[in-house]
């Protein structure tokens, strides 16, 4: 496969890749100030759910198990961790296989990070080409949800504490009792957002959008398990075909996430952005 070819083949998954990972993410919302209060929802739920979002925009990162299941292929599996106390900010391993990346990474898992709106992908080393000697990729968001999309991911908008934010906007809460999960009791809480209440984010699943065709842009359905110290166990999103499942097994203060070196970055998102528009 030549050069060319290689970069439009990599920057189709690496497209698929960054909206798989942003979806897994967070649903997202806008800032908890401008959230519906939960005196405007009638119900012990709601309240709960409220509290529990309080909690865990309090600290500033966990350790999450994650896996996202885009509804056209199989699920990725990623963990690691996701910080939110100083800006959104994340330091996962992806399944490669799973991924499709197989390609431009020979091990069974890529190490992805997103540093200041920019993902990027540690890849084997390029041993040809005007990329030749760098083993990251660097993709930036606006490269697969455009400018207006990629500003509504800014802060912390994509991050699990602003998917439990975003179940202040949330309706039909239901409360389906005490659950055992990751071997800690829980309350299960069910909740409907609507497209009009997703804030920011709905400009993420704008016309063009690679998030915004792969989960068809409808309500956010999720389900959220919270434990007895008010902190979420498990989350799970069903956003259009997309379904993003969430295990939290430890939180903590902000984590620092540093991006590579730039000298050892290939930057695709021209390549990406002009196949998008293309």
């Amino acid at each position: 496969m030549g050069w060319d070819m290689k970069m439009r083949h990599t920057a189709a998954w690496a497209g698929f890749t960054v909206a798989a990972l942003v979806a897994a993410s967070g649903c997202g919302t806008e800032s908890a100030k401008t959230a519906v209060k939960a005196a405007d929802h009638a119900g012990t739920a709601l309240a709960a759910l409220a509290r529990a979002s309080d909690r865990t925009e309090e600290l500033g990162s966990a350790e999450v198990r994650m896996t996202t299941d885009t509804g056209t292929s199989g699920p990725i599996a990623m963990a690691g961790t996701y910080s939110w106390g100083h800006g959104y900010a994340f330091d996962v391993q992806m399944d490669t296989k799973a991924a499709n990346m197989q390609m431009v990474n020979h091990s069974p898992k890529t190490h992805v990070l997103f540093v200041d709106g920019v993902y990027y992908y540690d890849v084997d080393t390029f041993r040809s080409g005007p990329y030749q000697g760098k083993d990251w990729i660097k993709v930036d968001g606006s490269a697969v949800f455009g400018k207006k999309g990629a500003q509504a991911l800014t802060g912390d908008n994509g991050s699990p504490s602003a998917s439990m934010k975003g179940l202040k906007y949330a309706r039909d809460v239901d409360d389906l009792g005490t659950q055992t999960v990751n071997g800690k009791r829980a309350t299960h809480y069910h909740a409907v957002i609507d497209p009009d209440r997703m804030g920011k984010l709905k400009d993420a699943y704008g016309e063009g959008s690679a998030l915004g065709a792969a989960t068809g842009g409808t309500s956010v359905v999720m389900d959220v398990w919270v434990g007895s110290d008010g902190l979420p166990v498990r989350l799970k999103e069903r956003l259009g075909t997309m379904t993003v499942s969430m295990d939290f097994d430890k939180f903590g203060k902000a984590a620092t996430v540093k991006a590579p070196p730039a000298a050892r970055t290939a930057d695709l998102t021209d390549v990406l952005t002009k196949q998008r528009q293309g």
